[in-house]
C-alpha cells in the first residue's frame, strides 16, 4: 500500500468521520444535512476512493469502487434534493432523509469490505514463502550434480525448519484446553441441602411407628400406639485430592491453571456424587443410599412378577411396580436413578411394529418413566436401579463447599518451582427415611 499527500478537501470528511452527531448543521447555507454516522474505515474508504491510498494491484478495489461512484452520485443529487426541500419547505422530507440515511449505510458497508481487501493484501505480503522438503531436494547442488550425470547418488539433509511438509499445510493451535469427559451432575439438585458448622450431625430416625389411632366411644379406654427410634450420628466426610504444577505454568499459562482449577473441582463433586450413592459408610465413607439400613429392597423376584402378572425381563414393568409401592407407602417417588446403559435400553425399547417407546430417534426426549424424572447417572451400578423420594427421604448436609488451595511449602516445592494445588469439600448424606427409598435389581432373578 503506498500513500501520497492529502489535500485540504478531505478535512470535513475526517471530522465526520469521527464525529457522533447524526445531523450536522452547515451554518453558512442554513441547510440541515443528514448524515450517516461513520466509522474510522469510512475516512479509509474515501481516501482510496480519491486516490490518496491505493494498492500495487486494483483488481479486487474495481468493483468496490465502481459501486462507491454510483452511491456518492445518488447521495449528491439527495443532498440537493434535501436543501432545495429545506429552503421551500423549512425541513428534510422523512423519504428524503431515509434515503440519505439508507446510501451512508451502503457506503459504510462498502468501506468495511475495501478494509477487508486491504487486510488480505497485508496478510498475503506478509505470508512467508515456504519450500516444501521436494522443492529443496531438487534446487539442491547435489541433485543438479545427480541429474546432470556428474554423479551416481544424492543426498540432501533437509534442515528441521521445514515444519509441516504434508500437502502444503500448517498446524493450526486450537484456543483453550481440549478436556476429558464431564459428567452432568444433576442428583444434588433433587436433594434438601443444609448447612453445618459441626464434624458431624445427629438426628433420630423413626424405625416404627404402630398406629392404633381408633373412633373411641365416650368413656372407653383410648388405643395407645407407638413409635420406636434410633439416634444415628453422621460424621462429615472430606474429599480431597491434590496435583503439583510448575510455579511457571501457573503464571505463564493462566488458562491451563484455570482449566486445571476446573477439573480439580469437578474431581470433589464428580466422588461426592459416587459416594451419596454408592458410599459404604465405612470412615472415612460418606453414608449412601445404596448402604445396608439406608434404603428398602424392592423385593420382587422374577416368580413374584410373573404371578403377578408382570414380565421378569421386563424393565418398564419392575420400575412401574416399584413406583406404584413407594405411592401406597406414602411415599411418592420424585426420582428414578438408572445407569446410562440402563436408560438406553429403555430409551430403545420397540413395540411389536418397531415404533420406539419412549418417541421417535428425532424427538427431544425429557428423560422420564410414568412421569417421575430420570436421572441418569454412572455413579449406580448398571443392572441396578433406584426410585426414591429424595425430598422426603434425606438431607445433604454442607460443612464446606469445594475450596482451592495453593501452596510452595509443601515437602520440597520452594527449591523445585512447584505450587501444589488442593481441591476438598466436607459434606455429609443423612439418610432419615430408609422406607423412601427402594433399591434392587433392575432385571429380578
Amino acid at each position: 500500500m503506498k500513500m501520497k499527500k492529502l489535500s485540504t478537501s478531505l478535512i470535513g470528511l475526517a471530522i465526520a468521520s469521527i464525529g457522533t452527531p447524526a445531523m450536522a448543521y452547515e451554518k453558512s447555507l442554513g441547510v440541515a444535512v443528514s448524515l450517516a454516522h461513520t466509522a474510522h474505515n469510512f475516512l479509509f474508504a474515501a481516501l482510496v476512493k480519491q486516490g490518496f491510498i491505493f494498492f500495487e494491484s486494483d483488481a479486487a478495489l474495481k468493483p468496490v469502487l465502481e459501486q462507491l461512484d454510483k452511491i456518492e452520485t445518488k447521495m449528491s443529487a439527495y443532498d440537493t434534493k434535501s436543501q432545495k426541500e429545506f429552503e421551500e419547505l423549512g425541513k428534510v422530507t422523512k423519504e428524503t432523509n431515509d434515503a440519505l440515511t439508507e446510501l451512508g449505510l451502503k457506503q459504510k458497508e462498502l468501506a468495511d469490505e475495501l478494509l477487508q481487501i486491504k487486510q488480505r493484501a497485508t496478510a498475503a505480503k506478509e505470508e512467508p514463502k515456504v519450500e516444501l522438503a521436494g522443492d529443496l531436494f531438487i534446487k539442491s547442488d547435489q541433485y543438479k550434480d545427480f541429474a546432470s550425470g556428474n554423479a551416481q547418488k544424492a543426498r540432501v539433509e533437509v534442515k528441521n525448519t521445514i515444519t509441516n511438509t504434508v500437502g502444503n499445510t500448517f498446524t493450526d493451535r486450537r484456543p483453550g484446553i481440549v478436556g476429558g469427559a464431564f459428567r452432568e451432575l444433576t442428583l444434588e439438585r433433587y436433594l434438601n441441602t443444609l448447612p453445618t458448622t459441626q464434624n458431624a450431625v445427629e438426628y433420630v430416625r423413626e424405625n416404627v411407628f404402630t398406629n392404633n389411632a381408633a373412633e373411641v366411644a365416650e368413656g372407653n379406654v383410648k388405643p395407645e400406639s407407638s413409635i420406636t427410634t434410633t439416634l444415628m450420628n453422621e460424621p462429615v466426610a472430606t474429599i480431597a485430592h491434590f496435583l503439583k504444577i510448575s510455579k511457571q505454568l501457573a503464571q505463564d499459562n493462566p488458562a491451563l491453571a484455570a482449566y486445571i482449577n476446573l477439573r480439580m473441582i469437578y474431581g470433589v463433586n464428580l466422588r461426592v456424587e459416587n459416594q451419596i450413592i454408592s458410599g459404604n459408610g465405612t470412615a472415612p465413607n460418606m453414608s449412601g443410599f445404596t448402604k445396608a439400613g439406608n434404603f428398602t429392597a424392592h423385593g420382587y423376584t422374577a416368580a413374584a412378577l410373573t404371578a403377578l402378572g408382570l414380565s421378569p425381563s421386563n424393565r418398564f414393568d419392575v420400575i412401574g411396580k416399584t413406583l406404584g409401592d413407594c405411592e401406597a407407602a406414602d411415599y411418592p417417588a420424585d426420582v428414578i436413578i438408572l445407569n446410562p446403559a440402563d436408560w438406553w435400553t429403555l430409551r430403545l425399547a420397540k413395540d411389536s411394529t418397531g415404533r420406539y417407546l419412549l418417541g421417535d430417534p428425532g424427538d427431544n426426549v425429557v428423560p422420564a418413566l410414568f412421569g417421575v424424572p430420570v436421572v441418569s447417572s454412572n455413579a449406580i451400578t448398571a443392572g441396578k436401579f433406584l426410585v426414591a423420594s429424595l425430598a422426603m427421604a434425606a438431607t445433604l448436609y454442607i460443612r464446606e463447599g469445594v475450596v482451592i488451595e495453593l501452596s510452595d511449602s509443601d515437602t520440597d516445592n520452594f527449591q523445585r518451582n512447584l505450587i501444589t494445588v488442593r481441591a476438598e469439600r466436607r459434606v455429609l448424606l443423612a439418610v432419615e427415611r430408609p422406607a423412601a427409598v427402594r433399591y434392587g435389581d433392575l432385571v429380578p432373578a
